[in-house]
């Protein structure tokens, strides 16, 4: 279990209501923010400190890993600068009755402060900066003994989170899918294959099979058994990039749920990429070798190309500059 602090002065209420936590991918001007990469790093059972108007309202626990997810409408004008697909997770929130002001207990907290990534200044103040940021360990036990007693049974509770799976990319992308549907300036013809290789069907997949004979991790080749992946999700790519067969992968339907959610990737020298909250005993049971190092072989310049906005955008693995 990891314990993360973040900022909600501006969605406390809906994500509070929701039970949810939602931060754009990147700032307005498009630099990698480390406060938003930490969200890729939440894993079911994380324990999440809600700071709001300098107190902590509330204690949060995951339920689910992050997932590309378009930015909530009921935000409405808060964050009207962000972006508008981000970072989601399930998480169920506990209002405190003790909600601490950490400013107040600051010479108790001030040596327990991180170097980098605080969640507080020196002073006791709250960053602007920060949205979500890693809480050390030491750290977090003297928040929970501040607020006392009440924190224990959420402590508890979160030793036995059952993970749930992120539960919109399809009825965002099935709304996307039915944009296509209608829109006549593509030729019909276009639309059927570009409604097809959502499901990695079609065109698409004879392109990619021009390319790839079979999944690289299971070794499976039998076409029955496999899917035509986009590195490049269909929901994120431009039509032209949804039919590239050089923005594809066979691979088992597990294999494909893995890569597609973000729980692995692949360096573009063929290195498997495993994210670091990837479950290893399940990702056994699917046939990935979790031990050892693994490399699946070459890649054209085209699928460098689309793996590194794979590692970019979908992996679950934060890059922190």
């Amino acid at each position: 279990m990891r314990c993360w602090w973040v900022n909600q002065n501006q969605t406390f209420r809906h994500e509070l209501g929701g039970g949810y936590l939602w931060s754009p991918k990147r700032n307005a001007n498009g630099a990698r923010n480390p406060f938003y990469e930490s969200m890729r790093e939440v894993a079911p059972g994380d324990l999440i400190f809600s700071f709001v108007d300098t107190r902590i309202p509330a204690i949060g626990i995951a339920q689910s890993y992050c997932w590309e997810s378009p930015k909530p409408s009921e935000f409405g004008t808060a964050g009207q600068n962000w972006e508008d697909v981000g970072w989601r997770a399930k998480v169920t929130f506990v209002r405190l009755q003790n909600q601490i002001r950490p400013k107040e207990h600051i010479e108790l907290l001030r040596p327990l402060l991180p170097e980098r990534y605080s969640p507080l200044q020196p002073s006791g103040n709250g960053l602007q900066s920060v949205y979500l940021t890693e809480v050390p360990q030491l750290l977090a036990e003297a928040l929970l003994d501040l607020i006392g007693q009440e924190a224990n049974p959420i402590r508890l509770a979160a030793k036995h989170v059952q993970p749930v799976p992120g539960d919109d990319i399809e009825v965002w992308e099935t709304q996307l899918e039915s944009r296509v549907i209608v829109d006549t300036s593509i030729p019909e013809t276009e639309r059927l294959a570009l409604v097809r290789a959502r499901a990695g069907q079609g065109i698409f997949r004879d392109r990619v099979a021009q390319l790839e004979k079979g999944c690289r991790i299971t070794g499976v080749d039998n076409p029955t058994h496999l899917v035509a992946s986009h590195c490049k999700p269909w929901r994120d790519a431009r039509n032209e990039e949804r039919l590239d067969g050089e923005n594809g992968l066979l691979l088992t339907p597990s294999i494909d749920h893995l890569f597609d959610r973000g729980f692995i990737g692949f360096e573009n020298n063929g290195r498997l990429i495993i994210s670091p909250v990837a479950h290893k005993t399940s990702l056994r049971r699917m046939g990935i070798r979790v031990d050892e190092p693994v490399n699946v072989g070459s890649f054209s310049s085209g699928q460098k190309s689309y793996l590194e906005y794979h590692r970019d955008a979908i992996l679950l693995q934060a890059v922190r500059k």
